[in-house]
């Protein structure tokens, strides 16, 4: 499955490039959230086929927010490091690190302040995403299936849903979802928080 994600990859990049015209481009966006939502909405009807599955839940009750919460920990915890190690502003390199593979939303947010570190969080959101659909697999067949949901983070409820739900089971992929809502609204309000402190 990896391969033929890179592969896909590989074939958009190059098409992109070198074969599609301009005018494709303005409907690029239409096509991917059309291209989501038929993803999102078979990936539903996959753990909606499973009854059992929201019975289990309720036996978990709020150890749920581990996930997410160890998750975003995580991730701020990175940003922290690579401030030392990149001697970036720490409060710039929270608030990128806060993107949790949000690209569009955070690097939206940094720019107006500082276009270097808005660039840089675009970047680094984007290859959290690639890096997450690579890993998700080996996580999951050797880590374990809940530290597949902290790789993609906040895309786990949309486009790397698909990815935890082949790679695990459908009571990780309805965590998985939980655990992207939650984390995706935490975005919102942590990256205006350290941007404002930059």
């Amino acid at each position: 499955m990896t391969k033929k994600i890179l592969l896909i990859l590989v074939v958009g990049i190059l098409a992109g490039l070198f074969i599609m015209p301009e005018s494709v481009y303005d409907k690029t966006g239409l096509l991917m959230d059309v291209g989501l939502c038929l993803l999102l909405f078979f990936v539903g009807i996959d753990l909606g086929s499973n009854k059992d599955i929201f019975k289990n839940l309720k036996t978990v009750g709020f150890k749920i927010l581990i996930v997410p919460a160890a998750t975003i920990i995580g991730s701020l915890t990175g940003g922290i490091v690579c401030s030392i190690i990149f001697k970036l502003d720490i409060f710039g390199a929270l608030a990128i690190a806060s993107g949790m593979s949000w690209y569009t939303l955070s690097a939206i947010i940094i720019t107006p302040v500082s276009s270097q570190l808005g660039a840089v969080a675009f970047l680094t959101n984007v290859f959290r995403e690639i890096l997450a659909f690579i890993s998700i697999p080996f996580i999951a067949k050797h880590i374990g299936y809940l530290e597949t949901i902290a790789a993609g983070a906040a895309i786990s409820m949309d486009t790397g849903l698909p990815m935890v739900t082949k790679n695990t089971n459908q009571e990780v992929a309805v965590i998985s979802f939980i655990s992207g809502v939650i984390i995706s609204l935490s975005v919102t309000v942590l990256v205006p928080i350290f941007v404002g402190l930059i």
